[in-house]
């Protein structure tokens, strides 16, 4: 049996960072009052706060970017958005992403199995035809930009969406690609915290 602990590498609790992760104090007094919500709201401090914390304008660009663009509306849910996050995560491989929003998948969804299907290979999750093209969309937006045609846009529009929610699906999908990429820049580790929710 091996001797190796879990945590080998990276200590219980790390967020991981090869950049400096400034001392909370010492940033500024709006980004203090964000870290002291998410201990209310989650019971934890997010590690992408205190990554990104690096550089505290573009935290705080960077969250009021993300807030925007989590305003469910009829079409596009809080768990559809949750969803895309996923599906872009999966696609390039970002640990921090899958952790942290298949967690916020499962507890939007209330469906902890459905939640772990759409992240483990959302084809065979059983998704209705809305869900499933919103998933194509991002998926194909993450892997093959270039192919990307107006036909794309009416499968979202044929799935019932608006133009205004396709468009959300489309920068939501490139925001995350943009969060994974930053993630794996500075090998950000998911709160371990993550783990049981939504279960």
């Amino acid at each position: 049996m091996s001797d190796e602990s879990p945590h080998d590498g990276y200590p219980p609790g790390s967020v991981g960072s090869w950049f400096p992760v400034p001392d909370e104090e010492t940033l500024p007094d709006g980004l203090r009052k964000l870290f002291a919500k998410a201990r209310e709201r989650l019971g934890f401090v997010p590690n992408v706060f205190r990554v990104w914390a690096f550089r505290p304008e573009r935290l705080s660009a960077w969250f009021a970017h993300f807030r925007s663009l989590h305003e469910p509306t009829e079409q596009l849910s809080a768990a559809d958005r949750e969803m895309i996050a996923v599906v872009v995560s999966q696609a390039n491989g970002c640990l921090y992403c899958l952790v942290a929003h298949g967690a916020a998948l499962r507890e939007a969804l209330g469906d902890p199995v459905l939640g772990e299907r759409i992240a483990f290979d959302w084809r065979r999750a059983g998704l209705g035809p809305r869900r499933a093209a919103i998933c194509a969309y991002a998926e194909k937006l993450t892997r093959t930009p270039r192919d990307m045609t107006r036909a794309d846009i009416n499968t979202l529009i044929i799935a019932g969406l608006t133009l205004e929610e396709a468009w959300d699906v489309a920068e939501i999908a490139s925001m995350y690609n943009l969060t994974n990429r930053m993630a794996m820049a500075t090998n950000m580790l998911p709160n371990e915290e993550y783990s049981r929710f939504g279960r």
